[in-house]
């Protein structure tokens, strides 16, 4: 915000934010961590900056399955891929934003050195997996136990400013400084210390000590991109996703199969028809979705298309896995998609209500996350959904002050399949944000942390918008749902046929009703789904926002 009031632009803001949460939530996501976002202006058209990592040279399936995985691990070296999020948080700054790089990395240095206070979710995640730290991860027990109330990163602090020293030293010209800390980063002292740390083998979730793939060769040869969106057009609106390299467009297909219904939020049929809309959506996610040149998207996102899954929806849970067969072709699914029940005794301590997803004591993470949505005075909207690189995933890189990501666990160690592991492929990511346009003109960015459940509380809060006839606040505040009928996106990739988690506020009639219906409803807290954020510019150029109450860890500041 002070970087708005300073006359900055929404993409100076971004970054700022961006750059200080890898401080100030390091649970929830790092300096090695993954980051799509999406933008636009009223010069700009919807665009899509990718900083999700792809693949090392050497992560191959011959690889993995050598070491005797049927999985990639949740956690630990073997599933870092190339760190995306800082490089795009840069590239961004450089390419839209007018802040100087000491304007953005001023708050995130401050907080590094001078510390955070410990908020409890902070707590409680480091408190799981200490003793992995203190048996295993030497370099994260220094750095993260015995904190106290307040956290500090010196490391870290040291990172950025020699980044910036280095930056500065080079040149007085903004844009020369930043591609100056890009080269650090990809090319120079970063890129060389990670490379030098992960050939150590250290313990991961399978159960060995191994070292990574990861060099700094791949990481020198990554750079993050800017791509068209996918869109749909939806009641009037215009929705703007990422390409199916994420799971970004399954909210679209969702869309699509709605458009062909009458629907009222917060009745029983609106929930039943949301959710068996979603699992038809996201068997297609299993089957199609990928970082491959061949993902009929077009296909998937059509009319003709939508109306014939549209069909499938009867009025009982279907507990099935039904992926369509785009243009007739034929779906696959992963092999290691075993029996619900199976794969879901391998996670012991899931729990379904968890809207901030439990982290186990092997440092296994079902979706930590950020998400970040900003409007300028300009007409500029950015939604940015930055993750990965978790204090808890991945051994703390002692030079550098942060841990890799640990993305990879989300590809397949199975050829042919559009999310196979391959050198150079990006991993299907549930990382998702969002934008909507109005006449063509960016109205709306919105966003939310979840993993699996991102594009599930994303569509009941545009519902709530654009059918309900709810504001922005109204419709984060309305009740909440989402589905684990599918398989998850991360280690051990458990699935829950039928279940359907619902707040408590839903209501009785309307829960007995889904149970009616064959839904294995969970009954979770009053105020437990989600973590929406949204900000909206209207034709008159008014600015809004709103921010989600649940876990008191949102907010919505404007002026």
């Amino acid at each position: 915000m002070a970087l708005l009031e300073a006359g900055g632009n929404a993409f100076d803001a971004a970054v700022a934010a961006g750059f200080t949460l890898q401080v100030a939530e390091p649970h929830l996501n790092g300096p090695g961590g993954d980051l799509p976002l999406i933008f636009a202006g009223p010069k700009q058209a919807p665009t899509v900056l990718c900083g999700q990592g792809t693949a090392p040279a050497g992560a191959t399936v011959e690889h993995y399955r050598d070491l005797g995985m049927e999985l990639i691990p949740g956690s630990g070296l073997l599933a870092a891929v190339v760190p995306g999020s800082t490089a795009a948080w840069l590239t961004l700054l450089r390419d839209h934003g007018t802040a100087t790089l000491r304007q953005v990395l001023e708050a995130p240095i401050h907080y590094a050195l001078t510390g955070i206070p410990v908020l409890p979710q902070i707590a409680a995640t480091i408190d799981r997996v200490s003793d992995l730290f203190r048996n295993e991860w030497p370099s994260s027990a220094q750095l993260y136990l015995g904190h106290g109330e307040w956290l500090r990163n010196p490391l870290w602090a040291g990172t950025l400013q020699r980044l910036l020293d280095e930056a500065e030293a080079a040149s007085s010209d903004r844009v020369a400084q930043i591609d100056h800390a890009v080269a650090s980063w990809q090319r120079g002292f970063v890129a060389d210390e990670i490379d030098a740390f992960v050939r150590t083998p250290l313990w991961d979730s399978s159960g060995g000590r191994n070292p990574g793939v990861l060099t700094a060769d791949d990481i020198a040869a990554w750079q993050p991109t800017y791509e068209q969106p996918a869109t749909l057009d939806f009641r009037g609106a215009t929705i703007a996703k990422t390409g199916p390299w994420g799971q970004g467009p399954v909210l679209l297909q969702q869309l699509a199969l709605l458009d062909g219904f009458e629907l009222q939020p917060g009745t029983a049929d609106f929930v039943h028809t949301v959710v068996e809309c979603a699992k038809l959506a996201f068997a297609d996610r299993e089957a199609w979705y990928g970082d491959a040149p061949d993902v009929p998207l077009e296909t998937l996102l059509s009319k003709a298309y939508a109306d014939e899954r549209r069909a499938l929806v009867g009025e009982s849970a279907d507990g099935s896995l039904r992926p369509g067969s785009p243009a007739g072709r034929t779906p696959r699914l992963p092999d290691a998609l075993v029996d619900a029940a199976a794969r879901a005794d391998s996670s012991a301590e899931y729990d379904p209500t968890t809207s901030e997803p439990t982290v186990s004591r092997t440092g296994e993470s079902k979706g930590d996350t950020c998400h970040v949505s900003v409007a300028d005075r300009f007409g500029n909207l950015v939604a940015a959904t930055p993750s990965g690189g978790w204090l808890h995933s991945s051994p703390v890189i002692p030079s550098l002050g942060f841990p890799l990501g640990t993305r990879l666990q989300m590809m397949w160690l199975q050829d042919g399949l559009p999310n196979s592991l391959a050198p150079g492929r990006r991993p299907r990511t549930t990382l998702s944000p969002s934008l909507m346009l109005r006449g063509g003109a960016p109205a709306m960015a919105f966003g939310t942390p979840g993993g699996d459940q991102q594009d599930q509380w994303q569509l009941g809060f545009l519902l709530n918008h654009l059918l309900g006839g709810m504001n922005l606040q109204e419709s984060i505040d309305a009740p909440a749902f989402h589905s684990t009928h599918f398989p998850s996106s991360f280690y051990p990739r458990e699935s829950y046929p039928k279940q359907l988690v619902v707040e408590e506020r839903l209501g009785v009639d309307v829960v007995d009703e889904l149970r009616r219906r064959g839904h294995d409803v969970v009954v979770s807290g009053p105020w437990s789904l989600g973590r929406m954020c949204a900000v909206s510019r209207d034709t008159q150029g008014h600015l809004r926002a709103a921010a989600n109450p649940r876990g008191m860890q949102g907010y919505a500041v404007g002026r």
